[in-house]
């Protein structure tokens, strides 16, 4: 594959004979053409999860737009967006940022992200205008983090334009302070995965922005039209391949609400960059410092290693974690990090296109990874176009779960291919143990088959009942919300941690349980899924367990040990105070 400086990307793109010569290149997203693996029996255990869509008696209303129903334009207007749950005003009950896209032509005068406040009784309200949120445009990704410490979750959010910095008030309104923060571009990019991250350990959140592809109306054929793009005989948008790579962007908190370009002193702009999607900040050699892997679309995926000095290497082919098991370049969409094995080491699933599979990288506990989707048995679904994903433990039987959703990037193929439909319904795998994964289908509710065409899910508890429910944005529609509602004798834990000498949000603190004879980490991260942002508390399923042993490692390095807490409750932990308050919640 051709790669471009961007010196060159810029003159190609005043050129419309050179950028059709991009264009004829190729164009689309990689597959594989891998053929569903062969179901095993099933287990026959009983699942106690229970999905139920109630986004519309929320009060969740406003659709999601991104292109038209039947069309999309350009790429810009395929990728969508992704969501949010955080507590933006501390009160203890998450509210909801849904980003929303646009469309050419004729966009809507009200496609604007929303802000819903969680009204603690199963509803929610639209504060956007109120809180200064309304904005219109391209939304892609967001990271939610307390970058000046303040004690209020403040909000990054991408765009194919001018990524925007919103700080949180602490009274229920954003200001705009890109400018000021000294986080504005002179040169309009295509923005996509976004996280806070403490790279440095100072106690400051810093800011990885990745960037998908370089983009020009001028430049690139409206579908439809002379020379656009074919996906199986049908004319499509173009992109990404045939278009140049996006590059990505580090930048250091200065402490004094401004930030500082490092992307070059870091090494992270000496990489090529691919087509950069979801980012996410975790510490997957063990090591104690962050290191920040990026899903990229249909190029090799990159793992930037912390080297403890400021500078990134990037390590994902040598790793294992850059390419399918027989190495090949799949269209990297969505992430989850978790402990798929128990072992307390943090693994990454990565989504991808229709005909191949999720990837699934187990990790050696020293950062080095081995892909296992077919050993696994997660091998058993290829059909969908795959993107926003979460690992959480749905039934709290003590082992992460996987869910994932879907939707075809082209609508136009409704109707005219026998085995693609732009809408198509979500995937949930039961995690049986052992490294094995069981697809459950027909026994988690109905709306959990319900097809939709989407992008970003988020996962968190926004009803306090003790499980993990999600949010998801759908393409031209409202979003839904899928409630949770767990039966069974099982138990749970949450973990909310506050740094002090570590930035106040706990951003890369890592907290180990262990209950029963099973073991589990799980870190605070700030971008996953599709693009989106899950409930910073922690949440543990216990199984059987009436007792857990809850070990944090904070950011800044220091360890903290609690025995014999107990369960069905949310802790809070304080860095250097320790578990500072308790909240018991009854299932609803």
């Amino acid at each position: 594959m051709a790669s471009f400086t961007r010196r060159a990307v810029f003159a190609l793109l005043g050129s419309p004979l050179l950028a059709q010569q991009i264009i004829s290149q190729g164009s689309g997203m990689a597959s594989r053409s891998v053929k569903p693996a062969r179901r095993a029996a099933p287990s026959g255990l009983p699942f106690h999860s229970r999905f139920t869509d109630v986004a519309i008696k929320a009060g969740l209303k406003h659709p999601v737009i991104a292109g038209h129903s039947d069309r999309c334009d350009y790429i810009i207007e395929a990728m969508s967006c992704g969501v949010a749950f955080f507590d933006f005003d501390n009160d203890g009950w998450l509210d909801i940022l849904v980003l929303s896209g646009s469309r050419f032509g004729d966009p809507p005068a009200t496609a604007s992200n929303r802000l819903y406040k969680n009204n603690r009784d199963g509803t929610f309200t639209d504060v956007t205008e109120k809180a200064g949120l309304f904005r219109t445009g391209y939304a892609y990704g967001v990271t939610i983090g307390d970058y000046n410490n303040d004690g209020f979750e403040d909000l990054f959010i991408t765009y194919y334009g001018q990524n925007v910095l919103y700080r949180n008030n602490g009274d229920g309104t954003f200001t705009d302070v890109t400018k000021e923060a000294k986080l504005w571009s002179d040169t309009p990019r295509f923005g996509s995965g976004c996280t806070f991250v403490d790279y440095d350990r100072d106690g400051n959140l810093d800011l990885f922005v990745a960037n998908y592809l370089v983009f020009d109306y001028a430049a690139v054929p409206r579908a439809g039209s002379s020379g656009s793009c074919n996906y199986k005989g049908i004319l499509v948008n173009c992109g990404p391949r045939g278009l140049p790579y996006g590059c990505h962007s580090l930048y250091r908190n200065n402490g004094d609400g401004t930030f500082t370009d490092v992307t070059e002193a870091s090494r992270i702009g000496k990489v090529e960059g691919g087509f950069g999607l979801t980012a996410v900040a975790a510490d997957f050699d063990n090591d104690g410092w962050p290191d920040i892997y990026v899903a990229c679309d249909s190029t090799p995926s990159l793992l930037f290693r912390n080297n403890h000095d400021g500078t990134f290497t990037e390590e994902a082919l040598e790793r294992g974690a850059a390419l399918s098991e027989d190495g090949m370049e799949q269209a990297g969409m969505g992430l989850a990090v978790a402990d798929f094995q128990l072992d307390g080491s943090l693994g990454i699933l990565k989504t991808h296109f229709e005909d191949d599979t999720v990837a699934l990288y187990l990790n050696n506990g020293k950062g080095n990874f081995r892909e296992m989707a077919m050993r696994s048995g997660l091998g058993v679904e290829t059909r969908y176009v795959s993107w926003g994903v979460g690992a959480a433990d749905f039934d709290n039987d003590g082992a992460p779960d996987i869910f994932w959703v879907t939707g075809h990037i082209y609508p136009e193929v409704n109707g005219k291919l026998p085995r693609s439909r732009y809408k198509t319904p979500r995937v949930l795998f039961r995690n049986l143990g052992q490294g094995k994964f069981e697809q459950l289908i027909g026994v988690a509710g109905p709306d959990l088959e319900a097809p939709h065409c989407s992008r970003g899910c988020a996962f968190g508890d926004f009803d306090n009942d003790g499980d993990v429910d999600i949010v998801i944005v759908n393409q031209n529609e409202p979003p839904s919300l899928l409630r949770n509602d767990v039966t069974g004798s099982h138990h749970w834990i949450k973990v909310k941690l506050t740094g002090v000498k570590s930035n106040r949000s706990a951003i890369g603190a890592r907290v180990t349980a262990r209950y029963g004879d099973r073991i589990q980490v799980q870190e605070v991260m700030a971008q996953s899924s599709y693009l989106s942002v899950n409930d910073r508390r922690l949440h543990f399923g216990l199984g059987p367990s009436t007792s857990v042993d809850i070990e944090v490692r904070w950011p800044a390095g220091t360890v903290e040990k609690f025995t014999n807490v107990g369960v069905d409750r949310l802790i809070h932990i304080k860095e250097g105070a320790g578990i500072i308050e308790q909240q018991t919640w009854r299932r609803s």
